[in-house]
C-alpha cells in the first residue's frame, strides 16, 4: 500500500515499540558473504579515513583550509557509515533483526545530520577551490582559520536542523501495525510506509527539505567550479593547469558520487523506486562512497601522495 493511503490508519492499534530491519534477509545463503564484504568495506573506510586526518594533522605542509576541510570530510564519512554499518554487520549475523523505537530515532538523527552536513561541506570545499583559483589575492585574508571553522560550524548546524525536522516529520506520525522495514536501517522513505495515518503532508516535507538540502549547495559547487574551470583556461603555465584540474578532478568526482546516490534516494516522487533498488543505491552512499574518498583524495593529489611518501620513509628509516 502506498504513503498517504488513509486505509493505513485502520489497522492495529497497539503502538509500536521496535521495528524489524529486514535488509538482506531476502538472501539467507548469502549472509556470510554480506558480513564479510560490508566488514572488508568498514574495516577499510575507518582505516583509510583515519589515516588521512592523521597523516593532514601531522604534516605540516597540509595545514591549509583544503586539507583542514579533507579532514572534516574524512570524519564525517565516518561518522555517518558508523551509524548503519555496525548494526548492518550485527543483523548479518543473527536471527533478531530488531532496533528499539528509540534505537530507530537515535539512528536516524545521527545519520541525516551528519549526511546533510558532509552536503554542505562538500559545497565550503568548492567555495574553497574557488577563493584559491579564482581570487588568489584575497585568498588567504578571506580563508582565514576561523572562516575555515564557521563554515564547518554552520554545515553541522544546517544538518542538525534538517535532522530535526526529518526525524520529527516521521516520529510525529503514529506507529501501531507493522513494524517490519524494508531496508537495512532506519531510513525515512521505508519508515513513512508504515505509518498508521495519511503520510501525504510528510512525503512533502522530506521532499522540500531534502531537495533544499542537495539542490541548494549543488547549485552552489556548479557555480563555482564553472568560474575555476573557466580560470584554469585562462592559466598560462601547463603545469599550474595540471595541478588545478587533478585537485578539482578529485573533489568532483567526490561530490558527483555523493549527489547523485542522494538525489536518487530522496529527491524523487514518492514510489518511484522499489525496495531492491533503493537499498542497492543506499549501500553505494553509506557504506562504499566513504570507503572510496580516501582513495579518490590520495590518488589524485600529489601532495598528499608526497606526504605519505615522507612518512613512510620516516617509519621505515628513522634514521
Amino acid at each position: 500500500m502506498a504513503p498517504g493511503d488513509p486505509a493505513r490508519a485502520s489497522g492495529n492499534d497497539t503502538p509500536v515499540t521496535q521495528f524489524i530491519l529486514l535488509g538482506f534477509s531476502k538472501y539467507p545463503d548469502l549472509q556470510e558473504l554480506f558480513f564479510g564484504g560490508f566488514l572488508l568495506i568498514y574495516a577499510v573506510t575507518v582505516v583509510g579515513n583515519l589515516g588521512m586526518m592523521a597523516l593532514i594533522f601531522t604534516d605540516s605542509r597540509l595545514h591549509s583550509p583544503m586539507y583542514f576541510f579533507l579532514s572534516v570530510l574524512s570524519f564525517l564519512d565516518i561518522c555517518y557509515s558508523s551509524v548503519v554499518t555496525p548494526k548492518l554487520l550485527a543483523d548479518l549475523l543473527v536471527s533478531d533483526k530488531s532496533i528499539s523505537f528509540a534505537g530507530c530515532v537515535v539512528q536516524m538523527t545521527f545519520f541525516v545530520m551528519h549526511a546533510t552536513a558532509e552536503s554542505f561541506l562538500l559545497a565550503s570545499m568548492a567555495c574553497d577551490r574557488y577563493m584559491a583559483i579564482c581570487r588568489p589575492l584575497h585568498y588567504g585574508s578571506i580563508m582565514t582559520k576561523e572562516t575555515c571553522l564557521q563554515l564547518v560550524a554552520a554545515s553541522y548546524a544546517f544538518g542538525g536542523a534538517n535532522s530535526a525536522i526529518q526525524t520529527g516529520n516521521v516520529f510525529s506520525l503514529p506507529f501501531c501495525g507493522p513494524n517490519q522495514v524494508a531496508h537495512f536501517f532506519c531510513d525515512i522513505q521505508p519508515l513513512l510506509r508504515l505509518a498508521c495515518a495519511n503520510t501525504a503532508v510528510a512525503g512533502v516535507v522530506l521532499y522540500i527539505f531534502s531537495a533544499l538540502v542537495t539542490f541548494l549547495p549543488a547549485a552552489l559547487i556548479l557555480t563555482s567550479y564553472s568560474s575555476v574551470l573557466a580560470a584554469i583556461g585562462r592559466m598560462r603555465s601547463a603545469a599550474g593547469r595540471e595541478k588545478a584540474l587533478s585537485t578539482c578532478a578529485s573533489h568532483f568526482l567526490a561530490i558527483a558520487l555523493f549527489y547523485s546516490t542522494v538525489i536518487f534516494t530522496y529527491v524523487q516522487p514518492h514510489g518511484s523506486t522499489n525496495d531492491a533498488s533503493g537499498q542497492v543505491v543506499s549501500v553505494f552512499y553509506t557504506i562504499i562512497t566513504p570507503m572510496l574518498n580516501p582513495f579518490i583524495y590520495s590518488l589524485r593529489n600529489k601532495e598528499v601522495k608526497d606526504a605519505l611518501q615522507r612518512k613512510l620513509r620516516i617509519k621505515l628509516f628513522p634514521c
